[in-house]
């Protein structure tokens, strides 16, 4: 049987697929000149994509125990370098932080930030370090979180008062479990809100565009699409054909945002308009709409350049610190003795007779050896934020060219037995007498990076960790459903832009203060 001649068409298709594979396999060899650190062989076009898995924090663990803590890898057409010791992180982070301050261009950066017009994503230059000063300078400075104070102490009642409801509903009356992680979004969601937004737009309405429950799964959205890998970032001829239908994802759930925001940012702009002279700051919009109308500034702040922002804030204050206290609830109850003396702490100092103010927190030294506890295990952003080296650097003996990723694995560091004793084990008890902080000095532990980069909202994370998950603690007191066993306890991840519990944890709460504290003013 004779097959039929090939078509000009097929030539052509064949012809541009051979073309595209020279390229790639041009391409993905490093230049000769360079001595890289060592890494797995990388495939032509694919390179060492087809090594990571689901968990990349986890495949990047296991490559470098056989590959070293400063591995080579090739992510699609990239060179990309990944650290994963303290010493290696502290050259990245600190001792060359100039080199390696830049961020790599991504869809996400484009679609869902107004063009790297916020701070996550803005390129290294004249406007991040611009942005980067007034966040804080103006956004979160000690008086200004002063100030706000009460808003925290307000939402976490509220949470606290909304708990004891659920739980008593779930059991007809008795303690029940609870589903914690809604408790935790909302409560960090209205404190944003209200110290971002002016008040909390999602739960009083008043025009507002989305449920709490639409809300919920555009901050659930937008956190995982800027955490996945987008197959169009590491092989870019082939991002026009979008395979994964993130970009596509990414384009919606930014019309949605925006939709939102143009809300808030009229509604701003219609209250200084009515009020003239008279008119105060009384929220973060308030002062970034301030601060673009200001001559002096040396990169203008276009209306893009304050919803960026305006999303960044919203974003990085909603789901971190929820995803901290939740695995923080896990570990303790997967460890009473640890409960145990945690709650011993808070009878101690506080009492019975009111809940935990901020000011409580420097007197609870167990309390924030939980809080390092839990970082150290669980980190938010275990490869923190891609980094972008922006000229050639020499680092241990080896060549970063120009150009390459730089991933900094905080999670393995927080799990290397080099770095910890007994790292597996949920022990407080190592950071007595104050130990490694969280703030980047220290580079074993590094839960919010460290450098120019290092998250800026680093004063009023620590904050909501601290005031939600103390209350917690002292206003009920917990355990595991009935069936379910400390051992038991799934402790599975899944990743995103953060990495929060597989299974959404549920506990029983059992209220144990005078009802009054409970009570909403």
């Amino acid at each position: 049987m004779e097959l039929p001649p090939p078509s000009p068409t097929s030539f052509l298709a064949a012809a541009l697929a051979a073309a595209l594979f020279l390229v790639a396999v041009l391409r993905g060899r490093p230049a000769r000149k360079y001595n890289l650190p060592p890494g797995p062989r990388p495939w032509p076009v694919i390179g060492n994509l087809d090594l990571i898995g689901p968990l990349p924090h986890h495949s990047a663990r296991d490559l470098s125990a056989r590959h070293g803590p400063l591995m080579s890898l090739r992510l699609g057409s990239f060179h990309a370098v990944v650290a994963s010791s303290p010493d290696m992180a502290r050259f990245l982070l600190r001792t060359r932080d100039l080199a390696f301050v830049d961020r790599p261009r991504t869809a996400a950066g484009r679609y869902t930030t107004y063009n790297c017009s916020g701070l996550f994503h803005s390129p290294y230059g004249a406007y991040w370090r611009q942005g980067r000063k007034l966040w804080q300078a103006e956004l979160f400075n000690a008086r200004r979180l002063a100030s706000l104070e009460h808003v925290r102490g307000e939402e976490v009642r509220s949470m606290l008062s909304d708990l004891r409801a659920a739980a008593a509903a779930a059991g007809g009356g008795r303690a029940a479990a609870v589903a914690l992680r809604e408790h935790l979004f909302m409560v960090n969601l209205n404190v944003i809100s209200r110290m971002v937004l002016g008040r909390k737009y999602i739960v009083d309405g008043a025009g507002s565009p989305f449920t709490p429950e639409e809300f919920r799964w555009l901050i659930d959205e937008h956190f995982f699409l800027n955490g996945v890998l987008n197959i169009g970032d590491v092989i870019p001829w082939l991002s026009c054909m979008d395979p994964q239908g993130y970009v596509k994802r990414m384009k919606r759930s930014a019309k949605m945002f925006d939709r939102f925001l143009e809300h808030v940012l009229d509604e701003h702009n219609e209250r200084r308009r009515r009020e003239g002279e008279e008119f105060v700051a009384r929220d973060m919009v308030d002062v970034l709409l301030e601060l673009a109308d200001d001559p002096n500034l040396e990169v203008p702040i276009h209306r893009n350049g304050v919803k960026g922002f305006t999303l960044d804030l919203i974003g990085g204050g909603t789901d971190t610190s929820a995803v901290t206290v939740e695995w923080a609830m896990s570990e303790l109850l997967r460890n009473s003795e640890v409960l145990a003396k945690a709650t011993e702490e808070l009878d101690r100092v506080i009492g019975r007779d009111r809940l935990v103010a901020e000011e409580d927190i420097p007197n609870l030294p167990y309390m924030e050896a939980v809080v390092k506890e839990t970082m150290r295990l669980h980190p938010v952003a275990p490869l923190l934020t891609p980094r972008l080296c922006r000229k050639d650097v020499s680092v241990g003996g080896y060549d970063v060219p120009a150009g390459t990723r730089v991933l900094i694995n905080i999670w393995a560091i927080g799990r290397d037995p080099a770095v910890w004793e007994a790292p597996m084990e949920f022990r407080p008890e190592r950071f007595g007498g104050g130990g490694a902080d969280v703030k980047g000095h220290d580079f074993e532990l590094l839960p919010f990076g460290s450098g120019r980069r290092m998250c800026p909202g680093i004063g009023l994370g620590l904050k909501m960790v601290h005031m939600i998950l103390a209350n917690l603690l002292h206003a009920f007191a917990w355990r595991l459903p009935d069936g379910v066993a400390a051992e038991e306890l799934s402790m599975e991840e899944t990743f995103g832009l953060t990495v929060p519990r597989k299974v959404p944890l549920e506990a029983v709460a059992e209220p144990k203060l005078p009802a009054h504290l409970y009570a909403l003013s």
